[in-house]
């Protein structure tokens, strides 16, 4: 499989799901929902939204966990990508959040799911760095290219610098910091709503980096991986269609397939030309998601894709090989005081 598309995802259901307005101001993406619609309604359509990725994801082979929430003081727990991150070798990264009421999404019954079901070596934690005020929201601060360990950075509020270089040698990436604006100048807040890397495409819109030698040095990076480089436009960007995700699914004949998920929204944004290059590596899976839209993110910030190995699953019953021999009901070795007593009987 590739390294690169996770063969599994963690999604959160989240019950009491509204735009948060403690990040609005720098959240360029985000908007408010429709005049008269309450905040229930609101929640009903997310959720059946929710459910929709869920299954697609399910139906192209996808091996999903879904979390319910249902605390009403966590608007954003639906882009659980914002405050984990999981890495091959059996590591896994707990981030800073840069909205204080964000910080609790953190959970762990996630991580304890990701100790019980997949070989979870290490957890490193830079959630410690939040009272310094100094953030890294996971991969939507970073876009990681895990096969030739790059780390893509647009520098803002939510993604420091700094902890980005700490990141980089916890984890053997090289980083590439960069500055991005829009068409206003204001700066861009999450990296993976202008650029998605995949296995053999990337799409970024280059355009967004007013810095010429950098853009050049980012197109340049992702171009020498054999990578087939789609640009995207401004405008494309504000449709979400930066905000997408390679994942690995599997045939129903079992056969390994790769998709790329993102939003009916960003799907109808591509050009037929952008769709052909995308195409030619894996094949494009949507879903309509307009009111978790309202919040500034899309599919990509809805998915936590898991790079862990998973552990191997025993029959209902069956005992490994490890176990059986220390059963205490029927065992097969001789413990302490077996032999203990085989000695004093000789």
């Amino acid at each position: 499989m590739s390294a690169q598309a996770p063969t599994a995802v963690i999604l959160v259901r989240a019950e009491r799901f509204v735009p948060n307005p403690a990040t609005a101001a720098d959240n360029a993406f985000q908007r408010d929902v429709p005049a008269g619609q309450s905040e229930e309604a609101t929640s009903v359509k997310a959720l059946a939204e929710m459910d929709a990725l869920a299954q697609a994801l399910r139906d192209a082979g996808v091996r999903v966990h879904v979390f319910e929430d249902a605390d009403h003081t966590r608007p954003d727990s639906v882009f659980p990508n914002n405050w984990l991150s999981t890495h091959s070798g059996g590591y896994v990264a707990v981030y800073p959040m840069y909205a204080s009421n964000r910080r609790h999404e953190r959970r762990a019954d996630v991580l304890e799911m990701l100790k019980s079901e997949y070989r979870c070596q290490a957890i490193v934690d830079y959630s410690g760095l939040e009272p310094d005020g100094i953030f890294l929201e996971g991969t939507g601060a970073m876009v990681l290219d895990h096969v030739s360990r790059v780390a893509y950075m647009a520098v803002s509020h939510r993604a420091d610098s700094h902890v980005l270089e700490r990141f980089c040698s916890d984890f053997n990436y090289e980083p590439m910091a960069f500055e991005a604006v829009d068409s206003s100048g204001v700066p861009v807040y999450h990296t993976n709503v202008i650029a998605c890397v995949g296995t053999d495409v990337a799409l970024i819109a280059l355009e967004m980096i007013p810095d010429e030698h950098r853009r050049e040095q980012i197109r340049e990076r992702l171009a020498v991986t054999g990578r087939t480089v789609v640009p995207l436009t401004e405008e494309q960007v504000r449709e979400f269609a930066g905000n997408a995700v390679e994942l690995c699914g599997r045939t129903p004949q079992g056969r390994r397939r790769y998709v790329m998920a993102m939003s009916g929204r960003a799907r109808r944004s591509l050009r037929p030309d952008q769709v052909a290059a995308i195409e030619e590596s894996c094949e494009i899976v949507s879903v309509d998601i307009p009111t978790i839209e309202l919040a500034g993110g899309s599919v990509r910030c809805m998915i936590a894709g898991i790079h862990l190995d998973r552990r191997p699953v025993a029959a209902d019953g069956e005992l490994s090989v490890a176990v059986s021999a220390i059963n205490e009901e029927h065992p097969t070795t001789a413990d302490g005081q077996d032999v203990a007593m085989a000695d004093v009987v000789a």
